[in-house]
């Protein structure tokens, strides 16, 4: 902000008579009005010969006054400019100063909020990762339940299909062994030729040296078990 500077331009005139000075283009304050009256006391009529001095001395006087004034109204208007910058320049300072805190405030604010924001968005994003490993658990659970009654049922098919089976083998072999038994006739057995056998043995026995002597008794066993079996066979024919 700068000052501003004014030129006037004062002209001094005299009336007709010359009575009277006239000051054009500056406006006088009341006190230089009455300080002018007040050095000007009523002189007794002079003669026509001192009016020009008079005059003169009263023009001199007025230029003298008016330049006071002027100087006295110029610093006073430099003293309100310079107070007018002072008070501007205290004034710029506080809405600078206003300007200032308000926008920390609203860039505290600001940060506040998106520290909130990030805070939030970082608990939506967890709470999202939690939701989708639960729908994943659930998800193997229910894989994991279908695929064991999926077991479950094969493995009670197999049980189904391996009663079934050992039912009919065990009915198929009952059938043939039914069937054998109808078709051979149980026999007892009785030993051939057992008291040859007897004979035998302990000859064999008594002489482990001279096995010889008991051929005879050999000869008779083998005769008496071929004699059966010839018998045997001709039964049967």
């Amino acid at each position: 902000m700068g000052g501003t500077s004014s030129t006037r331009r004062v002209t001094f005139e005299a009336d007709e008579n010359e009575n009277i000075t006239v000051v054009k283009g500056i406006r006088l304050s009341e006190n230089v009005i009455g300080r002018m009256k007040e050095s000007s006391p009523s002189a007794p009529k002079s003669p026509s010969t001192f009016r020009g001095y008079d005059s003169k001395a009263n023009e001199e006087e007025m230029r003298r006054r008016v330049a006071e004034e002027l100087a006295l109204k110029e610093s006073e208007n430099l003293k309100r400019v310079k107070h007018g910058k002072i008070q501007a320049r205290e004034d710029i300072n506080k809405l600078l100063e206003r300007e200032r805190s308000v926008s920390n405030e609203q860039l505290t604010r600001a940060i506040l909020r998106e520290r909130a924001s990030s805070e939030e968005e970082k608990s939506k994003m967890k709470h999202m990762d939690l939701e989708i490993q639960a729908k994943q658990l659930e998800e193997k659970d229910r894989v994991l339940k279908k695929q064991d009654a999926f077991y479950k049922e094969q493995l009670a098919r197999l049980e189904e299909r391996s009663a079934e089976f050992y039912k009919v083998t065990t009915e198929q072999y009952q059938r043939a062994a039914e069937e054998v038994e109808s078709k051979f006739k149980r026999y007892e057995t009785h030993p051939i030729c057992a008291d040859l056998q007897a004979k035998i043995l302990q000859c064999y026995r008594e002489n482990p040296q001279q096995t010889l002597s008991c051929s005879a008794l050999a000869n008779q066993y083998q005769y008496c078990v071929n004699h059966a079996k010839q018998n045997v066979l001709e039964k049967g024919g």
